[in-house]
Protein backbone atom coordinates (compact mmCIF):
# COMPACT_ATOMS: atom_id res chain seq x y z
CA UNK A 1 0.00 0.00 0.00
CA UNK A 2 1.32 3.27 -0.53
CA UNK A 3 0.88 4.12 2.89
CA UNK A 4 2.38 1.87 4.02
CA UNK A 5 6.00 3.31 3.53
CA UNK A 6 5.50 4.89 7.16
CA UNK A 7 7.06 8.27 5.23
CA UNK A 8 4.17 10.86 6.10
CA UNK A 9 4.50 12.62 9.53
CA UNK A 10 1.31 12.81 11.45
CA UNK A 11 1.01 15.56 14.05
CA UNK A 12 -0.96 15.52 17.39
CA UNK A 13 -3.22 18.06 15.22
CA UNK A 14 -4.00 15.68 12.85
CA UNK A 15 -4.92 13.34 14.96
CA UNK A 16 -8.15 12.20 17.06
CA UNK A 17 -8.75 13.33 20.42
CA UNK A 18 -6.54 10.92 22.65
CA UNK A 19 -8.11 8.69 25.43
CA UNK A 20 -6.58 6.94 28.54
CA UNK A 21 -2.89 5.65 28.01
CA UNK A 22 -1.94 2.15 28.48
CA UNK A 23 0.92 1.06 29.87
CA UNK A 24 3.39 -0.77 27.32
CA UNK A 25 3.68 -4.31 28.01
CA UNK A 26 7.13 -5.84 29.50
CA UNK A 27 6.98 -9.29 29.63
CA UNK A 28 5.50 -11.55 26.48
CA UNK A 29 3.91 -14.76 28.00
CA UNK A 30 2.61 -17.28 25.01
CA UNK A 31 -0.67 -18.29 24.51
CA UNK A 32 -1.97 -21.38 22.37
CA UNK A 33 -4.84 -19.90 20.22
CA UNK A 34 -7.60 -21.31 17.43
CA UNK A 35 -7.56 -20.40 14.30
CA UNK A 36 -10.97 -18.70 12.82
CA UNK A 37 -12.62 -19.93 10.38
CA UNK A 38 -14.56 -18.05 7.86
CA UNK A 39 -17.56 -17.46 9.26
CA UNK A 40 -15.94 -16.12 12.64
CA UNK A 41 -14.16 -13.39 10.21
CA UNK A 42 -17.64 -12.01 9.54
CA UNK A 43 -18.63 -11.82 12.69
CA UNK A 44 -18.99 -8.02 14.63
CA UNK A 45 -15.64 -6.58 16.30
CA UNK A 46 -14.21 -7.90 18.99
CA UNK A 47 -15.69 -11.45 18.38
CA UNK A 48 -12.37 -13.26 17.84
CA UNK A 49 -8.89 -13.28 17.59
CA UNK A 50 -6.66 -9.71 15.36
CA UNK A 51 -5.60 -11.27 12.54
CA UNK A 52 -2.23 -11.63 10.92
CA UNK A 53 -1.75 -9.44 7.62
CA UNK A 54 1.76 -10.44 5.82
CA UNK A 55 2.40 -7.13 4.50
CA UNK A 56 3.69 -8.00 0.85
CA UNK A 57 4.05 -11.58 2.13
CA UNK A 58 6.76 -12.40 4.28
CA UNK A 59 8.68 -9.20 3.35
CA UNK A 60 11.40 -8.92 6.17
CA UNK A 61 12.36 -12.74 5.42
CA UNK A 62 12.36 -12.55 1.16
CA UNK A 63 11.63 -10.28 -1.51
CA UNK A 64 8.03 -8.45 -0.92
CA UNK A 65 5.52 -9.55 -3.25
CA UNK A 66 7.00 -12.82 -4.80
CA UNK A 67 5.26 -15.95 -4.75
CA UNK A 68 8.08 -17.54 -2.02
CA UNK A 69 7.30 -14.05 0.42
CA UNK A 70 3.54 -15.50 0.30
CA UNK A 71 4.47 -19.14 0.86
CA UNK A 72 6.69 -18.25 3.66
CA UNK A 73 4.07 -16.20 5.28
CA UNK A 74 1.63 -18.81 5.62
CA UNK A 75 4.60 -20.95 7.11
CA UNK A 76 5.26 -18.29 9.60
CA UNK A 77 1.39 -17.97 10.57
CA UNK A 78 -0.25 -15.27 8.62
CA UNK A 79 -3.85 -15.56 8.52
CA UNK A 80 -3.71 -12.96 5.31
CA UNK A 81 -1.41 -12.61 2.61
CA UNK A 82 -1.37 -9.39 1.42
CA UNK A 83 -0.37 -8.64 -2.70
CA UNK A 84 -0.19 -5.23 -4.12
CA UNK A 85 -1.89 -5.00 -7.73
CA UNK A 86 -1.04 -2.94 -10.65
CA UNK A 87 -1.51 -3.46 -14.60
CA UNK A 88 0.74 -4.63 -17.62
CA UNK A 89 0.21 -2.99 -20.45
CA UNK A 90 -1.93 -5.84 -21.91
CA UNK A 91 -4.13 -5.66 -18.98
CA UNK A 92 -3.16 -8.52 -16.32
CA UNK A 93 -3.32 -7.56 -12.66
CA UNK A 94 0.52 -8.83 -11.05
CA UNK A 95 1.85 -8.16 -7.33
CA UNK A 96 4.10 -5.29 -7.37
CA UNK A 97 4.15 -2.46 -4.58
CA UNK A 98 3.85 0.23 -6.91
CA UNK A 99 3.78 0.44 -10.49
CA UNK A 100 6.94 1.46 -11.15
CA UNK A 101 9.24 -0.81 -10.76
CA UNK A 102 12.93 0.51 -10.79
CA UNK A 103 13.26 -0.19 -7.14
CA UNK A 104 11.95 -3.92 -6.85
CA UNK A 105 13.30 -5.24 -10.00
CA UNK A 106 16.26 -5.44 -12.19
CA UNK A 107 14.64 -3.90 -14.45
CA UNK A 108 17.48 -1.52 -15.34
CA UNK A 109 20.43 -4.11 -16.12
CA UNK A 110 18.27 -4.80 -19.48
CA UNK A 111 19.44 -2.73 -21.89
CA UNK A 112 16.93 -3.13 -24.19
CA UNK A 113 14.11 -1.69 -21.40
CA UNK A 114 16.26 1.56 -20.90
CA UNK A 115 14.54 3.38 -23.16
CA UNK A 116 10.96 2.91 -20.95
CA UNK A 117 12.41 5.00 -18.42
CA UNK A 118 10.49 7.91 -18.53
CA UNK A 119 8.81 10.77 -15.94
CA UNK A 120 5.17 10.61 -15.27
CA UNK A 121 2.64 12.42 -13.56
CA UNK A 122 0.40 9.70 -10.94
CA UNK A 123 -2.19 10.69 -7.97
CA UNK A 124 -0.79 14.49 -8.49
CA UNK A 125 2.84 13.89 -8.12
CA UNK A 126 5.69 13.09 -10.68
CA UNK A 127 7.76 9.71 -10.53
CA UNK A 128 10.62 8.61 -12.49
CA UNK A 129 11.07 5.26 -13.84
CA UNK A 130 9.76 1.64 -15.20
CA UNK A 131 6.23 1.41 -15.05
CA UNK A 132 3.95 -1.76 -15.66
CA UNK A 133 1.78 0.05 -17.93
CA UNK A 134 4.55 0.17 -20.30
CA UNK A 135 5.23 -3.34 -20.13
CA UNK A 136 3.14 -6.20 -21.77
CA UNK A 137 3.37 -9.73 -19.44
CA UNK A 138 5.70 -11.44 -21.19
CA UNK A 139 8.53 -8.80 -20.83
CA UNK A 140 7.65 -8.60 -17.64
CA UNK A 141 8.30 -11.75 -17.01
CA UNK A 142 11.82 -11.67 -17.71
CA UNK A 143 12.48 -9.40 -14.89
CA UNK A 144 13.44 -10.24 -11.54
CA UNK A 145 12.60 -9.20 -8.05
CA UNK A 146 14.60 -7.71 -5.52
CA UNK A 147 14.57 -6.09 -2.21
CA UNK A 148 13.58 -2.79 -1.97
CA UNK A 149 15.70 -2.14 1.33
CA UNK A 150 19.37 -3.96 0.69
CA UNK A 151 20.90 -2.23 3.55
CA UNK A 152 18.44 -3.54 6.33
CA UNK A 153 17.84 -6.68 4.75
CA UNK A 154 20.56 -7.99 2.61
CA UNK A 155 20.27 -8.83 -1.00
CA UNK A 156 20.92 -12.79 -0.57
CA UNK A 157 17.43 -13.46 -2.73
CA UNK A 158 17.92 -11.27 -5.49
CA UNK A 159 17.03 -11.89 -8.90
CA UNK A 160 15.69 -15.22 -7.63
CA UNK A 161 12.02 -14.76 -8.77
CA UNK A 162 9.74 -13.61 -11.09
CA UNK A 163 6.99 -11.05 -10.64
CA UNK A 164 3.82 -12.96 -9.84
CA UNK A 165 0.72 -12.65 -11.05
CA UNK A 166 -2.95 -12.65 -9.33
CA UNK A 167 -3.79 -16.07 -11.13
CA UNK A 168 -0.39 -17.62 -10.09
CA UNK A 169 -0.72 -16.06 -6.59
CA UNK A 170 -4.52 -17.68 -6.68
CA UNK A 171 -2.88 -21.20 -7.56
CA UNK A 172 -0.21 -20.83 -4.86
CA UNK A 173 -2.90 -19.86 -2.18
CA UNK A 174 -5.10 -22.92 -3.01
CA UNK A 175 -2.09 -25.08 -2.37
CA UNK A 176 -0.85 -23.42 0.55
CA UNK A 177 -4.43 -23.93 2.15
CA UNK A 178 -4.97 -27.39 1.13
CA UNK A 179 -1.46 -28.35 2.58
CA UNK A 180 -1.54 -26.53 5.97
CA UNK A 181 -5.48 -26.78 6.47
CA UNK A 182 -6.39 -23.35 7.25
CA UNK A 183 -8.28 -20.90 5.56
CA UNK A 184 -5.34 -18.19 5.25
CA UNK A 185 -7.15 -15.55 3.48
CA UNK A 186 -6.64 -13.40 0.73
CA UNK A 187 -6.18 -9.34 1.01
CA UNK A 188 -5.22 -7.74 -2.31
CA UNK A 189 -4.86 -3.80 -2.37
CA UNK A 190 -5.87 -2.21 -5.65
CA UNK A 191 -3.30 0.03 -6.54
CA UNK A 192 -3.68 3.91 -8.33
CA UNK A 193 -7.18 2.82 -9.73
CA UNK A 194 -8.02 6.54 -11.01
CA UNK A 195 -4.33 6.66 -13.07
CA UNK A 196 -4.91 2.96 -14.19
CA UNK A 197 -8.69 3.76 -15.43
CA UNK A 198 -7.42 7.08 -17.20
CA UNK A 199 -5.12 4.28 -19.17
CA UNK A 200 -8.24 2.91 -20.01
CA UNK A 201 -7.16 -0.25 -17.47
CA UNK A 202 -10.38 -0.23 -15.19
CA UNK A 203 -9.26 -2.94 -12.33
CA UNK A 204 -12.01 -3.29 -10.02
CA UNK A 205 -13.94 -5.61 -12.72
CA UNK A 206 -10.52 -7.09 -14.21
CA UNK A 207 -9.67 -8.28 -10.38
CA UNK A 208 -13.13 -9.86 -10.02
CA UNK A 209 -12.81 -11.42 -13.41
CA UNK A 210 -9.72 -13.17 -11.99
CA UNK A 211 -10.75 -13.68 -8.49
CA UNK A 212 -14.22 -15.49 -10.15
CA UNK A 213 -12.11 -17.79 -11.91
CA UNK A 214 -10.53 -19.67 -8.86
CA UNK A 215 -12.56 -21.39 -6.45
CA UNK A 216 -10.87 -20.58 -3.39
CA UNK A 217 -11.68 -17.16 -3.39
CA UNK A 218 -15.43 -18.49 -2.32
CA UNK A 219 -13.84 -20.76 0.42
CA UNK A 220 -11.00 -18.42 1.84
CA UNK A 221 -11.75 -14.63 3.65
CA UNK A 222 -11.45 -12.56 0.63
CA UNK A 223 -10.80 -8.56 1.24
CA UNK A 224 -10.31 -5.96 -0.67
CA UNK A 225 -8.49 -3.06 -0.06
CA UNK A 226 -7.61 0.67 -1.71
CA UNK A 227 -7.49 4.45 -0.52
CA UNK A 228 -9.57 5.42 -2.83
CA UNK A 229 -13.65 5.38 -1.92
CA UNK A 230 -14.93 5.46 -5.22
CA UNK A 231 -13.04 2.02 -5.87
CA UNK A 232 -14.41 0.66 -3.18
CA UNK A 233 -17.80 1.36 -3.92
CA UNK A 234 -17.71 0.22 -7.56
CA UNK A 235 -17.18 -2.92 -6.28
CA UNK A 236 -19.62 -3.17 -3.56
CA UNK A 237 -21.24 -2.75 -6.39
CA UNK A 238 -20.51 -5.13 -8.86
CA UNK A 239 -19.26 -7.67 -6.33
CA UNK A 240 -22.12 -9.80 -4.94
CA UNK A 241 -23.13 -11.57 -8.14
CA UNK A 242 -19.97 -12.82 -8.42
CA UNK A 243 -18.10 -12.79 -4.81
CA UNK A 244 -20.90 -12.17 -2.15
CA UNK A 245 -19.12 -12.48 0.57
CA UNK A 246 -16.32 -10.25 -0.35
CA UNK A 247 -15.34 -7.35 2.45
CA UNK A 248 -13.63 -4.30 1.64
CA UNK A 249 -11.20 -2.03 3.70
CA UNK A 250 -10.95 1.69 3.29
CA UNK A 251 -7.22 2.71 3.53
CA UNK A 252 -6.60 6.03 5.32
CA UNK A 253 -3.48 8.01 3.69
CA UNK A 254 -1.87 10.96 5.21
CA UNK A 255 -4.42 12.92 7.16
CA UNK A 256 -3.63 16.75 5.02
CA UNK A 257 -4.07 14.56 1.91
CA UNK A 258 -6.98 14.09 -0.83
CA UNK A 259 -7.44 10.47 -1.97
CA UNK A 260 -6.77 10.34 -5.20
CA UNK A 261 -10.37 9.97 -7.05
CA UNK A 262 -11.82 12.83 -4.47
CA UNK A 263 -8.64 14.89 -6.21
CA UNK A 264 -9.22 13.93 -9.48
CA UNK A 265 -12.56 14.89 -9.06
CA UNK A 266 -11.90 18.27 -7.42
CA UNK A 267 -14.07 16.99 -4.27
CA UNK A 268 -12.75 18.33 -1.01
CA UNK A 269 -12.67 15.57 1.58
CA UNK A 270 -9.44 15.07 3.08
CA UNK A 271 -8.61 11.61 4.86
CA UNK A 272 -8.75 13.51 8.31
CA UNK A 273 -12.70 14.44 7.44
CA UNK A 274 -12.77 10.56 6.90
CA UNK A 275 -11.35 10.06 11.07
CA UNK A 276 -13.91 11.77 12.27
CA UNK A 277 -17.55 10.05 13.74
CA UNK A 278 -19.18 11.48 10.60
CA UNK A 279 -17.00 9.75 8.50
CA UNK A 280 -16.22 6.80 9.55
CA UNK A 281 -20.05 6.45 9.68
CA UNK A 282 -19.67 7.10 5.75
CA UNK A 283 -17.09 4.54 5.32
CA UNK A 284 -19.33 1.96 6.78
CA UNK A 285 -21.92 2.59 3.96
CA UNK A 286 -19.38 0.59 1.69
CA UNK A 287 -16.60 -1.06 3.82
CA UNK A 288 -16.42 -2.73 7.08
CA UNK A 289 -12.85 -2.52 7.83
CA UNK A 290 -10.13 0.08 8.27
CA UNK A 291 -6.45 0.38 7.71
CA UNK A 292 -5.64 3.57 9.26
CA UNK A 293 -1.63 4.72 9.97
CA UNK A 294 -0.53 2.74 13.04
CA UNK A 295 0.20 6.42 14.38
CA UNK A 296 -3.56 7.44 13.88
CA UNK A 297 -4.03 4.29 16.64
CA UNK A 298 -1.56 5.88 19.01
CA UNK A 299 2.04 6.33 19.71
CA UNK A 300 4.19 5.48 22.09
CA UNK A 301 5.57 8.52 24.13
CA UNK A 302 8.04 10.01 26.58
CA UNK A 303 8.88 7.03 28.92
CA UNK A 304 7.63 4.41 26.84
CA UNK A 305 4.19 4.76 27.76
CA UNK A 306 1.69 3.91 24.82
CA UNK A 307 -0.85 7.00 24.34
CA UNK A 308 -3.89 5.49 22.50
CA UNK A 309 -6.62 7.63 20.24
CA UNK A 310 -10.08 7.05 20.19
CA UNK A 311 -9.66 6.25 16.72
CA UNK A 312 -10.27 2.28 17.66
CA UNK A 313 -13.98 3.05 19.60
CA UNK A 314 -14.89 5.75 17.35
CA UNK A 315 -14.51 2.92 14.22
CA UNK A 316 -15.94 0.18 16.04
CA UNK A 317 -18.85 2.28 16.99
CA UNK A 318 -19.53 3.15 13.53
CA UNK A 319 -19.57 -1.07 13.10
CA UNK A 320 -16.04 -0.85 11.17
CA UNK A 321 -12.46 -3.31 12.66
CA UNK A 322 -9.30 -1.87 12.80
CA UNK A 323 -6.11 -3.19 10.88
CA UNK A 324 -3.60 -0.33 10.76
CA UNK A 325 -0.31 -0.60 8.56
CA UNK A 326 2.74 -1.35 9.09
CA UNK A 327 4.72 -2.82 11.78
CA UNK A 328 8.30 -3.56 10.89
CA UNK A 329 11.34 -4.89 13.12
CA UNK A 330 14.29 -2.68 12.31
CA UNK A 331 15.44 0.17 14.13
CA UNK A 332 14.21 2.83 11.67
CA UNK A 333 11.26 1.91 11.67
CA UNK A 334 10.35 0.80 15.92
CA UNK A 335 9.63 3.40 18.53
CA UNK A 336 12.63 5.18 20.01
CA UNK A 337 11.95 3.29 23.34
CA UNK A 338 11.83 0.00 21.89
CA UNK A 339 14.75 -0.02 19.74
CA UNK A 340 18.02 -1.67 20.73
CA UNK A 341 21.43 -2.53 19.00
CA UNK A 342 22.81 -0.67 16.29
CA UNK A 343 20.91 1.72 14.18
CA UNK A 344 19.61 -0.38 11.63
CA UNK A 345 19.81 -3.92 13.27
CA UNK A 346 16.66 -6.06 13.90
CA UNK A 347 14.75 -5.59 17.36
CA UNK A 348 12.16 -8.43 17.42
CA UNK A 349 11.58 -8.38 21.00
CA UNK A 350 11.10 -4.51 20.47
CA UNK A 351 8.51 -5.43 17.53
CA UNK A 352 6.72 -7.53 19.11
CA UNK A 353 6.45 -4.67 22.55
CA UNK A 354 5.11 -2.42 19.78
CA UNK A 355 2.32 -4.99 18.31
CA UNK A 356 0.96 -5.83 21.65
CA UNK A 357 0.65 -2.47 22.37
CA UNK A 358 -1.65 -2.07 19.66
CA UNK A 359 -3.75 -4.92 20.54
CA UNK A 360 -3.83 -3.80 23.74
CA UNK A 361 -5.39 -0.98 22.30
CA UNK A 362 -8.22 -2.95 20.93
CA UNK A 363 -7.37 -2.95 17.51
CA UNK A 364 -8.43 -6.22 15.24
CA UNK A 365 -5.55 -7.03 13.22
CA UNK A 366 -1.92 -5.84 12.31
CA UNK A 367 -0.03 -5.42 8.53
CA UNK A 368 3.62 -6.56 9.49
CA UNK A 369 6.25 -7.19 7.35
CA UNK A 370 7.53 -10.03 9.41
CA UNK A 371 4.10 -12.45 10.27
CA UNK A 372 5.95 -14.98 12.55
CA UNK A 373 6.68 -11.77 15.21
CA UNK A 374 2.82 -10.64 14.83
CA UNK A 375 1.57 -14.36 15.22
CA UNK A 376 3.77 -14.02 18.43
CA UNK A 377 2.46 -11.13 19.60
CA UNK A 378 -1.01 -12.01 18.66
CA UNK A 379 -0.93 -15.70 20.72
CA UNK A 380 0.62 -14.04 23.85
CA UNK A 381 -2.23 -12.31 24.07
Amino acid sequence: MSGCDDGWPTSPADLPMSSPRFLLPLLLATAAMSLPDHAAFAAAPHADAPRVIAHRGASARMPEHTLAAYRRAVEDGADFIEPDLVMTRDGVLVARHENEIGGTTDVALHPQFADRRRTQRIDGVDVTGWFTEDFTLAELKTLRAREPLPALRGVWYDRQFAVPTLHEILVLLDDLVRGSGRDVGLIPEIKHPTHFRSLGLPMEQALLDVLGKHEVATRVPLVVQSFEPASLRTLRDIAPPVLPDLRLLQLIGDPRTRPADVEAAGGDPRYRDMLTPAGLRTIATYASLLGPHKSQVGEFGRGGRFEATTLVADAHAAGLRVMPYTFRPENPYLPRALRSGTADARHDAGAIAEMRAFLDAGVDGLFADDPALARQAVDAR
